[in-house]
């Protein structure tokens, strides 16, 4: 499939912005940013007007960018679609974020704003107030650059291809190998596919210094010692700090890593393999075939339509409409990018899913989690919130906790769907044993995103020897004899680290939040989905510590939160 924007319906019709227009063409772009600068503003009500016009254009402009970055990860082997995506970057967004800078100081510069109910703006103040603390006019090239630094790390991923059994496969294709019973195949093409990595290893490795160097610039020139502090500020974590990370880190260290390394010695023993090897971790602990869900990325929709008809007719009905009108892009191929995402497209306010599948069981959990994503999206769509944050209408955090809960909750409807009865509870466990992997996992790579910038003048031998400490605090029991080049790079798998710095903790943060609303969903299924259906419906017209309150959900990720429900994980999975 190819992201066919032309055919979407347009359901919100413009006020301020012509309705066609060429938002590309930098003379209008700039007469736009002006008329917004120069209007005279009296009134609240001015105000207000002139609030939805320049949301009017900040959706514009973000929908613009959405749709070249959706069109250039479908196909990242297609120069058209990479000149249109690096046009848009090197050209409007640096006019762009200066234009938007100077309407943050029009806007707190009006004596108008104080009329302005303050319960409503608080959080559009705060975010306001921190965008001219931190904007510097020189950064603006410098985030250019760094975003072509991310698109080069999509193309080179993208790109990752090996030929097995006579066919060429991308890295997710390869990956189905791994659920397979027979050892060799697991190890031959493992070793295949790492060693095809191996090959871009000291390119991944150059891209990933320059951005290290660009990131560090970037904060010193807003007065920060370094990009950790700066990018705390940048991502307006006013509710939460390092040292909370940090605490999360040890939590996972004490209660989520001895549970990981009992489910590995149960592994080890279904398998009846001594050691644990990378290759046997993907596979079925008793050795069973892996779990075909589905033949068709078809059949993959059809089966969560009817999941989300058990959760709540709402949401099956809004990812029908999703697939009718082509937002999905599910199947994997040659020169796409790796990994799956949920874009919003802010002014026809509608999602767009993308993912890899290749038929894996994994697959089925991808959907569930990106299409909670695309609920949110639809959550917000008629609310009329007065502003627009600029393609952040959500703190990541609150995000994650709405594509987690609805994974972990859909998961509880696998059986008549795409399983039997046993198989539906096999594929449950495998899913709840892969979030303790994945607790543990985000700790590896929050506390390596600490290291690197807390250290920017590391050597590559350096962050190799971090990252291999950071493994053995938090990975699981498998070997690695033989094999230590392959783990010594294993970050460079982790597409945030290049992509979107410093965005991994919100998903331990928003862990805590899905795991309590499939507690309560378990119990009351109906209070635990309104719950989560009014925090979503705020969007990010609160603060954190309220969204979570309205989702009835404590604000906390550390071992007061992480201690039972780490106990709640093993009564799951641990066999007697």
């Amino acid at each position: 499939m190819s992201f066919d924007y032309s055919r979407l319906p347009r359901e919100y019709p413009r006020q301020f912005l012509p309705s066609k227009i060429d938002l590309t063409d930098l003379t209008r772009l700039k007469e736009l940013f002006r008329n917004l600068h120069n209007r005279t503003v009296h009134s609240a009500a001015d105000l207000e007007k002139w609030l939805r016009d320049e949301s009017e254009l900040a959706s514009a402009l973000a929908e613009e960018q959405s749709i070249r970055y959706a069109r250039m990860t479908c196909q990242t082997d297609d120069p058209a679609r990479e000149k249109d995506y690096l046009f848009y970057i090197e050209n409007i967004e640096p006019e762009a974020k200066i234009g938007f800078s100077q309407l943050d100081r029009k806007y707190l510069g009006t004596t108008a704003r104080k009329s302005l109910p303050h319960e409503k703006y608080f959080v559009l103040d705060r975010k306001r107030e921190n965008n001219i603390a931190l904007f510097r006019e020189a950064n603006v090239e410098l985030e250019k650059e760094e975003t072509k630094l991310a698109q080069s790390f999509q193309k080179t991923t993208g790109a990752m291809t090996v030929i097995y059994d006579g066919q060429e496969r991308t890295m997710q294709q390869m990956g189905r190998f791994l659920e397979e019973p027979d050892r060799n195949i697991r190890e031959k093409t493992w070793l295949l596919s790492e060693s095809r990595r191996q090959k871009d290893r000291d390119t991944l490795n150059q891209v990933y210094d320059q951005l290290i160097a660009l990131r560090q610039r970037i904060a010193e020139n807003a007065g920060f010692d370094n990009y950790r502090d700066y990018i705390f500020r940048k991502k307006e974590r006013f509710d939460y700090t390092p040292e909370d990370c940090f605490s999360y880190h040890e939590a996972v260290e004490k209660y989520i890593v001895p549970l990981m390394h009992e489910l590995d010695r149960e592994r080890s023993r279904g398998l009846k393999v001594e050691p644990l090897r990378p290759w046997d971790l993907a596979v079925d602990p008793k050795g069973r075939p892996a779990l075909r869900p589905f033949k068709t990325s078809s059949e993959l929709v059809q089966g969560c339509v009817k999941v989300f008809d058990k959760v709540n007719p709402e949401f099956a009905a809004e990812l029908r409409r999703m697939t009718s009108l082509e937002l999905l892009d599910l199947d994997s191929r040659k020169g796409k990018a790796p990994g799956g995402y949920n874009m919003e497209l802010s002014e026809i306010r509608l999602p767009f899913v993308f993912m890899n599948a290749v038929g894996r069981d994994g697959d089925v959990w991808t959907l569930l989690h990106e299409s909670g994503h695309a609920f949110h999206v639809f959550a917000m769509r008629d609310k009329g919130f007065p502003y627009q944050y600029r393609s952040e209408n959500v703190p990541l955090e609150i995000a994650e906790v709405a594509s987690q809960a609805m994974e972990i909750i859909g998961g509880e409807h696998l059986e008549g769907t795409f399983y039997s009865k046993e198989d539906a509870a096999r594929s449950k466990r495998e899913h709840l044993a892969s979030i303790v992997k994945l607790l543990a996992w985000i700790a590896t790579i929050d506390a390596f995103q600490h290291w690197i910038y807390t250290n920017p003048n590391h050597t590559r031998e350096d962050r190799q020897d971090q990252w291999v400490k950071l493994r053995k605090r938090f990975g699981g029991a498998e070997s690695w004899s033989g094999y230590e080049e392959f783990l010594q790079s294993q970050w460079q798998r982790q597409l945030h680290l290049f992509e979107v710095p410093f965005y991994y903790i919100e998903y331990g943060i928003a862990f805590m939040g899905a795991l309590g609303l499939w507690t309560r969903y378990r119990e009351d299924p109906r209070a635990a989905i309104s719950a989560y259906e009014r925090a979503l419906a705020l969007g990010g017209s609160k603060p954190l510590p309220e969204l979570f309150k309205t989702a009835e959900l404590p604000f906390d990720f550390g071992p007061r939160t992480i201690e039972p429900y780490a106990k709640e994980l093993r009564d799951a999975l641990v066999q007697r």
